[in-house]
């Protein structure tokens, strides 16, 4: 944990697509879908400190990554414009979240910054107004806002609250780096699901080859140890990819199961190196209050 004096904390939680179709694809190339995000309480943490002079500066980040491009910079300077707020803001990134692993980190970070900024500059947008400055930033963003676990259709930005039952996620993450650019792309990606209901999913509790994730043969064809890790969580339980990857899933009943497969995760497979974490499914954001 870093240590940021004077700063305010906030979680930014990951996400699990419990399943993703692809049923189609706008003239405008952007693809529709149906899928389930469900919350997770392991999260990045978002340090954040008001100033009066109207700067907003990143005081702590990736590197790696421009600050101008950094997606929590960009969210507090598009809440700046947006409102005619006079207030900068310092803020510092913690990471947790795997990144690239198709489980929303800088998505649900830059959530995070516009809902905490919301509360700290006293703005007063609603959740919807939030809402329709996440999606600017990307299309992962607005769920996070929305702030419960989610049917999601259109391009992902047709958001409705769905109850899940309490679940427990071992999350396995190979050192591979997953295009979502590319996937989408692949010409073997298909396209033309049959769209599915709340009501089939349901009843299915998420299981079965009805829901799946239509992304993962793409994926798996150009990343191995993506297939590898699915392949040892499927000795455990029933594996699937989140999002377009690199991070696989499996969910159980309990904690004491989840605990006990990943206390035997493997450090490697095929000669990749693989991250994990286990964490259990939230029933909304913990910010969910931050807007109305």
């Amino acid at each position: 944990m870093q240590d940021f004096p004077g700063f305010h904390a906030f979680p930014a939680p990951a996400k699990v697509n419990l399943f993703l179709h692809i049923t189609g694809r706008r003239p405008d190339g952007y693809h529709l879908l149906q899928s389930v995000f469900r919350l997770l309480d392991f999260n990045d943490t978002i340090f954040i400190r008001p100033t009066d002079d109207g700067s907003i500066r990143r005081i702590h980040g990736n590197d790696q990554i421009p600050e101008a491009d950094d997606l929590c910079i960009k969210a507090a300077r598009l809440l700046q414009q947006t409102t005619g707020c006079s207030l900068g803001a310092e803020i510092g990134i913690e990471k947790h979240i795997p990144m690239g692993g198709g489980l929303g980190g800088g998505s649900s970070d830059a959530a995070t910054v516009l809902l905490a900024l919301n509360r700290l500059w006293e703005t007063g947008l609603s959740r919807i107004e939030l809402q329709n400055l996440g999606v600017r930033l990307g299309a992962d963003v607005p769920v996070f806002i929305f702030g419960q676990n989610a049917w999601a259709e259109g391009i992902g930005d047709k958001l409705q609250a769905i109850r899940l039952e309490p679940r427990h996620y071992v999350v396995l993450t190979p050192a591979v780096h997953v295009s979502t650019a590319q996937v989408f792309a692949s010409n073997e990606l298909t396209r033309n699901t049959i769209p599915t209901t709340i009501a089939a999913f349901s009843r299915g509790e998420s299981s079965g080859s009805l829901f799946h994730n239509d992304l993962e043969p793409v994926v798996g064809k150009q990343y191995p140890a993506v297939v590898r890790c699915m392949d040892w969580l499927n000795q455990h339980g029933k594996a699937r990819m989140s999002g377009s990857g690199a991070s696989v899933f499996a969910e159980f009943g309990t904690q004491a199961e989840a605990k006990s497969v990943f206390g035997i995760r493997p450090a490697e497979i095929a000669g990749v190196k693989v991250s994990g974490f286990m964490a259990s499914g939230l029933e909304q954001h913990p910010l969910y209050s931050f807007a109305g």
